[in-house]
């Protein structure tokens, strides 16, 4: 089963919060009470989304945590590629992956044709449309062949 951890699933939780609270800096006290995580826990995936850029940080009796960027510009696969790593159902499916099977493998292509649909739908879902999320996902062209290391959304229908 393809899952995400339950850290990023908090972690996506926290990120929506501060979504909602982009007119000010929130402590991580804050955030841990309002999404109802513990403290520790909301401080290291806070600690982990500062590294990756979609938080930025201020120290002092007045800092706290803010995200780098506008809601509508932070997609589910940013989210996923700063808490669980590159997305890709196979280590094939990598863009610098080590397979030494890659070569003689018969599937390995079919594996990274679903990859790639998959990383087109995670980038044409925001941080806006995890907080509140529509009746229904606009549908998304995954026939259209994508360039091995592309990293551009999808046309939405």
């Amino acid at each position: 089963m393809l899952r995400i951890s339950r850290l990023t699933d908090y972690g996506t939780l926290i990120l929506v919060y501060l979504a909602s609270r982009q007119d000010r800096l929130c402590s991580a006290s804050d955030v841990a009470a309002a999404v109802h995580i513990a403290l520790p826990t909301v401080q290291k995936l806070l600690k982990l989304i500062a590294a990756s850029g979609l938080v930025q940080s201020e120290r002092g009796t007045d800092g706290g945590y803010c995200l780098s960027r506008p809601p509508e510009s932070i997609s589910a696969a940013d989210i996923l590629d700063a808490l669980e790593g590159p997305v890709a159902i196979t280590e094939c499916s990598i863009e610098d992956g080590h397979c030494h099977l890659e070569a003689s493998c018969g599937v390995g292509s079919a594996w990274q044709k679903i990859s790639k649909s998959m990383r087109i739908s995670l980038e044409n879902v925001s941080l806006i449309d995890l907080g509140s999320p529509p009746a229904s996902f606009p549908v998304i062209d995954v026939t259209t062949p994508v360039q091995p290391g592309s990293q551009t959304a999808a046309h939405r229908s």
